[in-house]
């Protein structure tokens, strides 16, 4: 049986001859700059955080075009072997990076402490450069975790139009792709009584995590802890689970999952909601397109327009009604619907 090709394939494969041409010509040519660490945001407990990155041995510099720009971070050469050392509130590790330029720590607490709630910056040195990025230190009030696609889920890519699909991801970036209508006051209201955490678990490459989180920020989306896709040929398939499982093992929060159509996310979650019972609380899946096949969709919501999936969370008590009333007026249930 010939596997499915991957997103980055597709795009490849349906590529024009001359944007084709263009594409290497560029990547070929691309101006380098020295060494860069791409650094994830991402989430922690107490106990210890878990962090990701990168190192580049040639960062990219700004290209003259978005395309250009594009091109520039799906192809700049990795750093293999590269001492990293990464801090954070006082912790301190140091690794090495992979033969892709990857690298990932444990950071533990000082001994005798644990690292307090809310925000602070992880940092990452190398010879030559230096990252930061936010972690959220997950309280133990948190309500629940939220794991969001981020492709036709938040952002509007067009999996299932692979034109359509190539031209978002070479030819748009964080101020031009179009944002899905609604998605971010639907998890801006998500409270139970107070914000869950949030964490974005996509396909989309690494080299992309700085668009990714300026597209987020711009549209006033919560903050994301963001475990995007180390592309390669172990990640063609199946790349979802294992940081969907490791999310549920750092963090024993009831979760929300919320993806789209387009692909495998009603499948992929499906099968998370089996491998960890009672632990899902609702699934919001987005109608993008193959979604003829109810079965699909057993005991998850498909919607078409974020006001129906705010307005389900509100009567399922994991959103506030009044916030939710605000936003999507017409959606907003009572106060007799939402009593217990």
């Amino acid at each position: 049986m010939q596997r499915p090709r991957s997103c980055p394939e597709r795009l490849l494969v349906n590529m024009p001859a001359r944007l084709l041409s263009t594409f290497l010509l560029l990547a070929s040519s691309a101006a380098l700059a020295g060494p860069a660490v791409l650094l994830s945001p991402a989430l922690g407990r107490g106990d210890g955080i878990f962090i990701q990155g990168r190192v580049l041995k040639e960062a990219p510099t700004a290209g003259s075009s978005v395309l250009s720009r594009n091109l520039r971070r799906l192809t700049a050469p990795n750093w293999k072997g590269a001492k990293v050392e990464v801090s954070f509130l006082g912790s301190t590790a140091t690794v090495t990076s992979g033969h892709d330029g990857a690298f990932e720590v444990n950071l533990l607490p000082p001994q005798g402490t644990t690292f307090p709630p809310g925000f602070a910056l992880v940092e990452a040195k190398v010879a030559g450069a230096t990252a930061q990025a936010r972690v959220e230190v997950v309280a133990d009030t948190t309500p629940f975790l939220v794991i969001s696609d981020f492709d036709d889920t938040l952002a509007l890519t067009h999996v299932v139009k692979p034109t359509k699909m190539m031209e978002t991801a070479l030819l748009r970036d964080s101020d031009t792709q179009q944002v899905v209508p609604g998605m971010a006051a639907f998890y801006g209201c998500l409270k139970a009584p107070t914000a869950p955490a949030f964490a974005l678990v996509s396909g989309s490459p690494v080299q992309f995590g700085p668009r990714v989180s300026s597209f987020l920020g711009r549209h006033g989306f919560p903050p994301f802890g963001l475990y995007l896709r180390d592309l390669g040929p172990g990640t063609l398939s199946n790349y979802k689970q294992p940081a969907i499982r490791r999310l549920l093992s750092q963090f024993s929060l009831p979760v929300v999952l919320v993806g789209d159509s387009g692909e495998k996310d009603p499948e992929i979650y499906a099968q998370i909601r089996e491998e960890f019972p009672g632990r899902v609380k609702a699934i919001y899946i987005r109608d993008a397109g193959r979604s003829e096949k109810a079965s699909r969709f057993t005991d998850m919501l498909l919607f078409k327009e974020a006001s129906e999936a705010a307005a389900h969370a509100a009567k399922s008590g994991l959103a506030n009604a009044a916030c939710v009333s605000g936003a999507f007026p017409a959606q907003a249930p009572t106060q007799e619907e939402t009593a217990p």
